[in-house]
């Protein structure tokens, strides 16, 4: 079988041919990473709307995300029980604190200076405390009940949480709020602090950051007002809604818009999680700045092709034209040309694909964000990838058109 002229061209310049491969790569290296960015701010932003178990959602018309939430009183959402369908309602709040990393507090020594206060008997520690490190974290307050939370560690805490000062701990947070999970699961008592309150961890969930809240924490209604002590009892941050089995949400959903007062908005599930990933996307500059990666990485991928194409075509410029001397037509050449570009384009998307994959999995251990390869988008940079060869492809054929024979014989 004969081996088709466009990969005797590539493969006849080895090291070229290695650097135009190269170059590809990074080019879908550079937009699988951005895509992949882009997808994991999205998808760690709606992580919490997905484990709530609830069907209608209301929020203050003035909230834009869970890290920008206002308050609106709880008696909008005890309204909705006169809705008919409406089996439930649980008031949630939202608010962001100051976490003591308990390795680098000290909170053992702060509990015994505490003691020693008030027991003369108790020595009081003379060394110098450790820099104390604080980072926010999301702070969610509800009430202890069944089916709120679509996650069996969070149910099987619910009594714990009800203690005074008692929270669960996600697990999957980022390392700067210190080894809280490795501690408590060796057994050891982790205590510290929470807006200067003294809180104690009662168990563990997994849940994940994202790029608004670097870690979570789950308590009891009673204990968040404990926590945040200027909050009011009632008002609330968002209202969650379950109906009952086998209930139409749509009517329900237009009754609460009808009857329920401007000061709140009735969402469904999924309009809630439209309602974040919007905000992310036309609200913020990181949404453009993950699109303009993708569209630089698909520009710095075709000025490559191109040059490789460009000196390919210059190459062989008089075997182009010895061939349109014996009859060849220009479509033929163009075609071997196009030909050249698929080539490239197919052969460099794989080690790219294969590269992204790594730097994924060294992304999402690093940072604890869903940066994941979907099959949607690697057909998506394959596409790109084609599409980014051909244009070259597009651009070097110029040189080609000009390949006359009597000029160059």
């Amino acid at each position: 079988m004969a081996i088709p002229l466009p990969w005797l061209q590539l493969t006849r310049e080895k090291i070229r041919l290695l650097v135009a491969l190269a170059g590809i790569s990074f080019a879908d290296i550079l937009m699988f990473m951005q895509l992949g960015f882009q997808e994991a701010l999205f998808n760690s932003a709606v992580r919490l709307h997905h484990v709530l178990e609830g069907d209608i959602f209301l929020l203050s018309p003035q909230s834009t995300a869970v890290i920008a939430m206002q308050s609106f009183s709880q008696r909008h959402l005890y309204q909705a029980l006169g809705v008919d369908g409406v089996e439930s309602v649980t008031p949630l709040y939202l608010d962001f604190a100051l976490w003591k990393n308990p390795q680098l507090c000290g909170t053992d020594t702060i509990a015994i200076r505490e003691a020693a206060a008030v027991d003369a008997d108790i020595p009081v520690p003379t060394e110098t405390p450790q820099p104390c490190q604080t980072r926010g974290i999301l702070v969610i307050g509800f009430e202890p009940k069944q089916g709120v939370f679509g996650l069996p560690e969070v149910e099987n805490h619910l009594d714990q949480m009800q203690l005074p000062d008692a929270i669960l701990f996600d697990r999957a947070s980022r390392g700067e709020f210190g080894p809280v999970a490795d501690d408590f699961l060796q057994g050891k008592s982790v205590v510290t602090e929470v807006s200067n309150r003294r809180v104690t961890i009662k168990g563990l969930y997994t849940l994940g950051a994202s790029f608004g809240a670097n870690g979570t924490i789950l308590t009891s209604d009673l204990n968040f007002l404990r926590i945040f002590n200027r909050r009011q009892k009632g008002i609330i941050d968002v209202g969650l809604i379950k109906l009952k089995p086998g209930t139409e949400i749509t009517p329900v959903l237009q009754t609460l818009r009808e009857h329920l007062p401007n000061d709140v908005i009735v969402l469904s599930k999924q309009e809630f999680i439209d309602f974040e990933k919007n905000y992310w996307k036309t609200n913020t500059a990181i949404g453009f700045i993950f699109n303009l990666g993708t569209a630089m990485g698909f520009i710095v991928g075709t000025v490559i092709v191109y040059q490789i194409l460009y000196t390919e075509v210059a190459d062989h410029l008089p075997e182009y034209a010895t061939l349109k001397a014996m009859g060849y037509t220009d479509t033929y050449l163009l075609l071997v040309v196009f030909q050249e570009a698929l080539i490239l384009a197919i052969i460099g998307f794989l080690p790219g694909f294969a590269l992204s994959l790594g730097l994924y999995n060294m992304t999402l251990n690093a940072t604890s964000l869903p940066v994941l390869m979907t099959v949607d988008r690697a057909i998506r940079v394959l596409v790109l990838t084609i599409v980014m060869c051909i244009i070259s492809g597009a651009i070097a054929v110029r040189k080609l058109r000009a390949a006359d024979p009597a000029d160059i014989f």
